[in-house]
């Protein structure tokens, strides 16, 4: 029974990366304005509404999962998954580019098909440099953190991991993004440095604080999955 579990873990984990990571991709050219709410007023450079691309709250997840996924599997398979998720970015791509141009039985609706998912070149460059990064950052942090802390002190490898990876993320996104990728590419317009600034402080802000809500449920995760990580070996390593 216990050998069922670690498997519909294990492939459970991996579906929830590769999902969120496919829906991020799909979502990153859409802007979201989130209200902060009044008690809370407004927060310097940011205003009353952080701006994020439609991506961070999906992409949130693929740390949640990696995080799951490092402290029950180890670093190895963790790095794996995150490796093989970033080529699987450029699969994505290929198949819903090579649907755009294939030949369309209703062209009008085929104009609305490209909008719709043809996510902005630019966004594409940053989100993919930034979870190159950013992942391979969160596994190696996370690991670092249980050298010293051993199997205890969970809630601190995932904030920790989680806190440093979303830095790095949104730092390399909303830069390569929003401001580099218009001036190398020529497309769009970068917006004004106060603007920059704030989608990065902004989407930070909520990314640090879906990292410590997730935090119960990282535990939850582990605890019924199995820590298999706790004997020292690598279940993917002894096959």
């Amino acid at each position: 029974m216990s050998e069922t579990r670690f498997d519909v873990g294990q492939v459970a984990l991996l579906a929830l990366f590769i999902m969120a990571l496919t829906t991020a991709q799909l979502t990153a050219s859409k802007l979201l304005a989130i209200p902060i709410p009044d008690a809370v007023g407004s927060l310097p450079i940011v205003g009353t509404t952080i701006l994020m691309p439609g991506a961070a709250l999906a992409y949130a997840l693929t740390f949640f999962a990696s995080d799951c996924y490092s402290e029950l599997y180890g670093r190895r398979p963790a790095q794996l998954m995150v490796n093989v998720g970033f080529a699987m970015n450029f699969i994505l791509l290929a198949l819903v580019w090579g649907t755009i141009f294939a030949p369309a039985a209703n062209p009008e609706f085929a104009g609305q098909f490209r909008t719709v998912l043809a996510s902005g070149t630019n966004i594409i460059a940053g989100s993919l440099l930034a979870y190159l990064v950013s992942q391979n950052w969160d596994v190696v942090a996370f690991h670092s953190i249980r050298e010293v802390t051993g199997s205890s002190h969970l809630w601190l490898r995932n904030i920790a991991s989680t806190a440093t990876s979303q830095a790095i993320d949104t730092f390399i996104f909303v830069s390569v993004a929003f401001a580099l990728a218009p001036r190398f590419f020529g497309i769009g317009e970068a917006p004004p440095e106060n603007i920059i600034l704030g989608l990065m402080i902004g989407q930070y802000l909520l990314k640090l604080l879906i990292a410590l809500v997730d935090t119960p449920f990282v535990y939850l995760v582990v605890s019924l999955v199995g820590n298999s990580a706790d004997d020292g070996q690598d279940p993917w390593a002894a096959e």
